[in-house]
């Protein structure tokens, strides 16, 4: 009880520089530029919405739902969230948006109609997606059979409800960019730190967060401590984070920021 009181008193006093955070909300000028050259392989765009999670977020097969026509309930500290219908249907998915709308909806986070979307939607890592991985897996999405049904709304808890406070929310945690290889390491590396940096987005899971929901930067791939299962531990306090070996095989070593 005492930790939602806080929140709400701090929520509170960051919402009054509201005025701030509006001016000071990361652009998305840019965002959805993508080279008219590029072709999109939707075979390819099939790995990546696999590797990013889209199948399993946005598909409630266990409920007898359709793929990516709305996912299951996902039960956070802030309530409960729904990943939305995103087949290629024209009213009640995305197939009424552009490519560019695409781009900065997984790069910025913010809807074809301006509004920011709530960090359950992992943009923080999306933002480092490379051109041809969106427009490949824009290609994939519109080979999928297009569902005509909206998924249910969020229910979150005041005041995480108020979608306006994201705007505060962005201006403190969200830092968008493209991913940069390490000039240091070989391009197997650089994969690997891709993947878990991007549409791998890891440390969505496997790093703790603060109060708001922001991951702590300081404990990158650091489960938290009531995490349900060892067997899952990227990382357990006091060792490093595990890596594959050639076989495939977790060996100890360091880890790519996540």
């Amino acid at each position: 009880m005492f930790g939602w009181l806080l929140r709400l008193v701090a929520f509170g006093a960051i919402a009054s520089v509201a005025g701030y955070a509006a001016l000071a909300s990361k652009s998305t000028d840019g965002a959805g530029e993508i080279p008219v050259t590029l072709e999109g392989d939707p075979n390819r765009g099939a790995y990546v919405a696999r590797m990013a999670g889209c199948i399993a977020c946005h598909s409630d097969f266990e409920n007898g739902g359709k793929p990516l026509a709305g996912g299951p309930a996902l039960k956070t500290d802030f309530g409960t969230f729904v990943a939305p219908n995103i087949t290629p249907d024209k009213e009640l998915g995305i197939g009424a948006w552009s490519l560019s709308d695409f781009a900065v909806a997984l790069r910025h986070g913010v809807s074809p109609d301006g509004e920011p979307y709530y960090p359950a939607f992992p943009y923080p890592f999306y933002t480092r997606l490379t051109d041809q991985d969106i427009v490949d897996l824009w290609a994939a999405i519109w080979t999928v059979p297009p569902v005509a049904r909206s998924a249910p709304e969020h229910d979150l808890t005041f005041p995480f409800s108020i979608r306006e406070g994201l705007k505060v929310w962005r201006a403190m945690y969200f830092e968008p960019g493209r991913f940069e290889p390490d000039p240091n390491r070989d391009e197997s590396w650089n994969r690997g730190a891709y993947i878990v940096q991007g549409p791998g987005h890891c440390g969505a899971c496997h790093t703790p967060r603060n109060l708001f929901g922001a991951r702590e930067p300081s404990l990158r791939c650091m489960v938290p401590p009531d995490f349900p299962t060892a067997a899952n531990r990227l990382r357990s306090p006091g060792r490093r984070c595990g890596r594959t070996d050639g076989a495939g095989r977790i060996s100890r070593g360091r880890c790519a920021p996540g």
